[in-house]
């Protein structure tokens, strides 16, 4: 019988690929992660493939059938695919809690923000405002709709799928209100603070198993890694808290 034909570049990728914890991520959370990841990777000996995108993004590829080990989702979202019976009820964790901050650009004044009223004068000042079109943007919204001046501020607000202190560092908006965990990676802008207490909107990322997770056993470690103290150093570190 002849010898079977292998495509031996193709094999060695297989293997190499063996044992990879496939993670998709809100894009939040990528700060964070490039340096969790290669913590546990060297703690573990086992790579990760991360994919970071818009939340949206992310949920409609795991209800559509996307493959992936965790998921890095806010709590609402990652609930939602539970009852889905796309990640598994009992393998599920909060992980981080990030507030929603405001931003300048570097250098510029801060106004103040330290009541809610201040905080409304400072929106109807700004010449321009920007936030995402994500999670973090759908409370910014709703907010402006509650303190009464959607109106008011619709004509001069920009929307971004990116981070919104890149465009407040750019000088596209006077000011920007995203979670504080986005805001300060950016060169060129600066964190004003947290929105006043009673506006505030904290989100919860929680990690979550696919119930159909080629490598479970890697993914719970995973998920157990970010509970560890270096990581929740780490994760304070970035503008948050642990979960």
């Amino acid at each position: 019988m002849a010898a079977p034909l292998y495509n031996w570049r193709l094999l060695g990728e297989f293997m190499a690929a063996a044992g990879t914890v496939k993670v998709l991520s809100g894009g939040a959370m990528r700060t964070l992660m490039v340096e969790i990841v290669p913590l546990f990777e060297s703690a573990n000996e086992t790579k990760v493939d991360t994919e970071f995108r818009l939340t949206s993004v992310l949920k409609k590829a795991i209800e559509e059938g996307a493959a992936f080990d965790v998921a890095l989702l806010p709590r609402p979202e990652l609930d939602e695919l539970v009852k889905q019976g796309k990640i598994a009820s009992d393998g599920t964790k909060d992980i981080t809690r990030s507030a929603v901050g405001l931003a300048v650009r570097a250098g510029a004044p801060k106004p103040d923000i330290a009541t809610v009223a201040a905080f409304k004068r400072a929106l109807l000042a700004a010449r321009s405002i920007a936030y995402s079109d994500g999670p973090s943007g759908a409370y910014i919204a709703a907010l402006l709709e509650r303190l009464g001046i959607a109106s008011e501020m619709t004509p001069k607000t920009k929307l971004t799928s990116g981070p919104v202190a890149e465009l407040v560092a750019s000088g596209e908006a006077e000011i920007g209100m995203q979670q504080i965990v986005a805001i300060l990676p950016v060169k060129g802008a600066e964190l004003v603070g947290p929105l006043p207490g009673e506006l505030q909107n904290v989100i919860i990322y929680a990690a979550g198993i696919a119930t159909r997770a080629q490598e479970p056993v890697a993914a719970h470690a995973f998920i157990g890694f970010m509970t560890t103290p270096d990581a929740r150093r780490l994760i304070r570190v970035k503008g948050m808290e642990p979960g």
